[in-house]
């Protein structure tokens, strides 16, 4: 399978790449993969992709995991957010919380289907203003 192109840094479709290939490793289902792994992708799928737009609107970001921040900086620069994409919020927790052993509960398939519905809208969300 060929990976897909390459664009510069810079180019907010690189950023869009990057969240695609989070969201296909999200789903991924590999056998002996924790769901707390899957979802750390989901929320990586879905950063990239708000990042994407702010580059694509010259808006600088920082280089957080706080979905809710981002999106508040995309707000504040004039930008509407519908409310499947403000959800994103949600998977915040899973950029360092749910990556380390003994710090959290472990996700419920729930959870799991969830964060993957979420980061899919983003995404999607994403593509649509690139």
């Amino acid at each position: 399978m060929k990976p897909p192109e390459r664009f510069p840094p810079d180019d907010p479709q690189e950023w869009i790449n990057r969240a695609r290939s989070n969201l296909a490793m999200a789903k991924s289902r590999i056998p002996n993969v924790y769901l707390e792994d899957l979802c750390f992708e989901a929320q990586q799928a879905a950063e990239k992709a708000i990042k994407a737009v702010m580059m694509m609107h010259s808006i600088d970001f920082p280089y957080v995991h706080d979905l809710a921040r981002l999106l508040k900086i995309l707000e504040l620069h004039g930008r509407r957010i519908p409310d499947e994409v403000r959800r994103a919020a949600r998977l915040t927790r899973y950029a360092v919380v749910t990556r380390y052993p003994a710090i959290g509960q472990p996700v419920s398939e729930q959870q799991y289907t969830e964060a993957i519905e979420i980061a899919e809208a983003v995404v999607h969300w994403a593509e649509e203003r690139i």
